[in-house]
């Protein structure tokens, strides 16, 4: 259908990682097939029927039971009461599922990857309703302005159970590639009467030797017979630590001699001489190496701190008026603060085209093999202490009712009604620095690229750590102007929600399946900007003369230094009045600063859907076959706004339908044996930054580079093949094998196209210009995908059939490698590819649990291998790719029951204290650069040690 538009003015490691995989996988493998062979020589056993298993293993017990029922490809994790998942947040709970990896962000998990498919194409539903919610990041990684969902918003302790649905039926929600995530809270019914739950712990960072609360309460009761229920559940806790570590903000060269240069000079004897690097003509030699050679664009040290506190509630009511129906009503609310002070010491000329560069002298350097330079010392290079503040918090609501009636034997029907909406607001995010200009003797060396080192010499005769060092400039004139930078954020996400599902069965074994459901989402992120982010002269002026009194000592990487202290630069010139600012209106996004305006966009969609299914059980020969058969219609209405120059704001209407058809077969040749095959065509939508319709139009130059509107899904069609054998019910073992066929990709590229095809309003265009005339086009397009493949094994064993204590040790494993080539395009002029991993895809990953549980006492250790993977495409200075390093993340719990109602609890997070190391790829045939592991970030937040005492009644 056209578009209606409107517009208004205003490598070793993995190996080794393998071999501990195997040997774990091996181990579990020669249980699994030990306790048959036991059994037949055992004296026959007890009924294990009879036998009531709880704790840890009643849990896996729980999940297993779920996963063999259900008629599609699933796996479970339950938790029999409160607190019974010992992680940070649910993405870290979500880790111990096969195939799910998950991302870190300040030292805790923050989004997944299902099957090599990042956040943005998984799918999230709390309480059956279809959620998003969105936190605030630091300076290198950002907020989250897209649909992936940001896991550690919720504490784990508020769910009952975590679903990830990896094959797709036609009565679940469209929108994923990957997965539909559920996450369900408890209900009253979950439970047979009153309940009363609570747990306190105290957890210590090893890091920043602070101890910080983590409380947790369920309260449950059922009335009338049972036929009416309450439940309430609170979950508060508070997180101080800090991360350190070095970091460069890319790596670039200076090949352009014009406006891209760095150095000025060389010196090939130590600094006793130099030579200038011409800025015209030819340049050969040392000159020329030098200039094509990767530097970081800003080397640095960081320390960041984190004040977190993380509030959670929710609250059901359950009444059975009559035997045929069962109504719902269900509310969570959650509060996550995540307070960060950023401090850097960083050189910050290297980065710099302008403002008196190039300046910088370079001796006593190291070029390497792969064109960069590891090793160089400095004159004349401007060095800076920088402070930046977020005061970021990010508040979730949801309420929703659920009516299940019963109209006769055969036909039920379901209505579900609800909405939700996430915050995330960040209404400070203030960034200060102090500067020291043309300081000679500056030095780093990035032979160790994880453990740089670096000199930042003297000034004025002082160190980094005294006030002398350091100036506040309004001017220019040596370098960039001293900092006061003042960006408040914030963005909406909300969804409204209408569904009704009806089922008739047909006979005992095939049930029909109908439902048709509305869903609304309403996307607004906004920030605004100071016109000019220099305080006036005479402030400048006063903070220039009491650095000493405006500063505090940050300490870090066995130094020290001077950085900006925001509290007391606001009491002694107070910045933040508007009086200064010179903001334009934050409420309806408007700004007098341009780099703003493309941050203040909206989104919404309307997504009106029907299905019909059909669930069956029958025989084949005498194997019994259950499954499902349906197809989901969707039509989605799309609205997009944005700023498209400075003073006009651009929407851009759309609508477009996908029809999914879905099927599910699983087959039991044998007892206990499952064989189930899926086949579905799925879609995602595109990411809201790809659908602005926000940029720069130039009626002048016939170009445009922007968002595009018009943008289709990602499509996929599915294949699944899972192999499962129950052997008992606490035992597991599965095979499966997966395709994703995706049909297009989303890139950025260079290309020329009528201005129809661009969506926009016509009525921008100047007179002698029409739809037809052609524009130079730099923005997202659809391209080829490729395919995407991997295999899962699982086994999880308890060890009963060995004696002794033995018997009570078990074991979880499972591991995923997952293989898909993608042809990016690495330059947006030209239709050069390069073929690597999906972004956001680990080729390998792998989870291991070793257990030990008795009556009274239970212990578990596990670990969670990431493999290396891709994050961001084209992402500036050159790259060609930022990624992120392998991970092996260790935890541990222990329980000791005290008494029937009290339990006591020691655990263990992120053991290793592993590094958050992320890296910048370079192929570059001009000028040689070839570093695939190009520092970008690597930081260590130090280890988590929980000490706590349960109650349960």
């Amino acid at each position: 259908m056209p578009a209606k538009i409107t517009h208004a003015t205003g490598a070793p490691k993995i190996y080794r990682a393998r071999i501990r995989f195997g040997a774990s996988l091996a181990v579990l493998m020669a249980a699994s097939l030990g306790t048959a062979a036991f059994a037949q020589d055992a004296a026959p056993a007890e009924d294990v029927e009879t036998v009531v298993v709880t704790g840890f293993r009643g849990s896996l017990q729980s999940s297993i039971s779920t996963k063999k029922q259900d008629l599609g490809i699933v796996d479970v994790i339950s938790a029999e009461d409160i607190a019974d998942f010992p992680d940070n947040n649910l993405a870290e709970s979500l880790q111990r599922i096969p195939g799910i990896a998950i991302d870190r962000d300040g030292g805790e998990g923050r989004t997944i990857t299902v099957r090599g498919l990042g956040p943005t194409f998984t799918r999230v539903r709390i309480n059956g309703l279809e959620a998003l919610a969105t936190t605030g990041g630091k300076d290198s990684t950002g907020a989250n302005l897209d649909r992936g969902f940001d896991f550690n918003v919720f504490a784990s302790e508020l769910f009952k159970s975590l679903t990830v649905r990896k094959s797709q039926s036609a009565e679940i929600d469209e929108g994923s590639l990957g997965a539909t995530v559920d996450l369900q809270a408890s209900r009253p019914f979950d439970y047979k009467g009153f309940t009363f739950a609570a747990g306190a712990q105290a957890a210590y960072n090893d890091r920043s030797e602070d101890t910080s609360p983590r409380l947790t309460m369920l309260i449950s009761n059922r009335w009338a017979d049972g036929k009416l229920g309450a439940l309430l559940s609170v979950a508060y806790s508070e997180r101080n630590l800090f991360e350190e570590g070095p970091s460069t903000v890319r790596w670039e060269n200076a090949f352009n001699q014009t406006s891209g240069a760095r150095f000025q000079s060389y010196s090939t004897n130590g600094g006793s001489s130099f030579t200038a690097i011409p800025t015209t003509g030819t340049l050969t030699g040392e000159a020329l190496a030098i200039s094509n050679a990767l530097h970081p664009r800003i080397p640095r040290y960081g320390r960041l701190s984190y004040d977190q506190k993380r509030l959670g509630v929710t609250g059901a009511f359950q009444m059975r008026p009559s035997d045929s129906t069962l109504v719902t009503l269900e509310a969570m609310y959650s509060k996550f603060r995540a307070d960060r002070t950023e401090h850097y010491l960083e050189a910050l000329s290297f980065s710099r085209g302008g403002q008196g560069n190039p300046q910088s002298d370079i001796y006593n350097y190291t070029i390497d093999g792969t064109g960069t330079i590891t090793k160089a010392s400095f004159n004349d290079v401007d060095i800076r202490s920088e402070m930046r503040f977020d005061d970021q918090s990010s508040t979730f609501g949801q309420l929703n009712l659920i009516v299940d009636h019963q109209f006769t034997d055969r036909l039920k029907a379901k209505v579900i009604l609800g909405s939700s909406k996430s915050v995330q607001d960040n209404p400070r995010q203030t960034t200060l620095s102090f500067d020291a200009y043309d300081v000679d003797g500056y030095s780093y060396d990035f032979t160790d690229s994880r453990n740089p080192t670096f000199n930042y010499a003297t000034k004025n005769g002082c160190t980094v750590n005294q006030a002398c060092y350091w100036a506040y400039s309004s001017a220019t004139t040596a370098g960039d102007a001293s900092l006061v930078r003042i960006r408040p954020n914030k963005t909406d996400n909300e969804f409204k929600t209408a569904k009704l599902d009806l089922e008739y069965d047909l006979t005992s074994d095939y049930k029909l399946k109908f439902g048709v459901a509305r869903k609304e989402y309403d996307f607004l992120t906004r920030q605004a900007r100071r016109a000019n982010e220099n305080v006036p002269a005479a402030a400048a002026t006063f903070l220039n003369a009491n650095i000493a009194n405006i500063s505090r000592t940050v300490e870090g990487f066995g130094s020290s230094w001077l950085v900006p202290d925001v509290d007391k630069i606001v009491a002694a010139i107070n910045f933040e009045c508007n009086c200064v600012n010179s903001y334009g209106d934050f409420t309806t996004g408007t700004s007098s600063v341009g780099g703003a305006r493309g941050l203040n966009r909206a989104a919404s969609e309307v997504d009106n859907s029907l299905y019909a299914q059909i669930d069956f059980r029958t025989q084949l020969g005498n194997m019994p076959v259950k499954g499902n058969l349906g197809v989901r219609y969707v039509e989605t209405n799309q609205h997009t706004e944005g700023y498209l120059t400075a003073t006009t704001y651009v929407s851009v209407d759309r609508t477009y339908n996908d029809t999914l058809p879905a099927l599910n077969v699983s087959i039991e040749p044998l007892d206990n044996v499952f064989i189930r095959f899926a086949a579905a065509k799925t879609m995602a939508r595109p990411l809201l930054t790809n659908l602005t319709p926000g940029g720069t139009l130039n009626t002048s130059t016939l170009t445009y580079t922007g968002g595009n509107p018009m943008l289709d899904p990602f499509r996929s069609t599915n294949y699944d093949l899972n192999f499962e054998w129950y052997a008992d019910k606490d035992t597991l073992f599965s095979i499966g094998f997966f395709q994703k066929d995706i049909s297009s990709y989303i890139q950025n590229f260079n290309y020329t196209a009528p201005y129809s095809d661009l969506g926009l309003p016509l009525d921008l265009l100047p007179n002698g210009q029409t739809g037809s005339t052609n524009y130079v086009v730099t923005n997202p397009i659809s391209t080829p995908g490729g395919t995407l493949r991997g295999y899962e094994i699982s086994l999880q064993k308890p060890f009963t059939f060995l004696p002794g204590l033995l018997k009570n040790f078990g074991g979880i494993v499972n591991y995923t490698h997952v293989e898909s080539q993608i042809a990016y395009r690495t330059s947006t002029t030209s239709t050069t590819t390069r073929t690597e991993d999906l972004l956001g895809m680990s080729p390998e990953s792998w989870n291991a649990t070793l257990y030990y549980e008795t009556e009274k006492f239970s212990a578990r250790v596990s670990a969670a291998y990431r493999s290396r993977y891709l994050t961001n495409l084209l992402p500036g200075s050159g790259a060609d790719f930022q990624g992120k390093n392998e991970t092996l993340n260790y935890d541990m719990s222990a329980t000791y029951q005290l008494t029937d109602n009290v339990t006591l609890s020691f655990e263990g997070i992120n053991l290793s204290d592993e590094a958050d190391d992320r890296y910048n790829a370079y192929n570059q045939a001009l000028t040689g650069n070839t570093n695939q592991d190009a520092l970008l970030e690597y930081t260590r937040s130090g280890r988590s040690f929980l000490f706590g005492i349960r109650y349960k009644y």
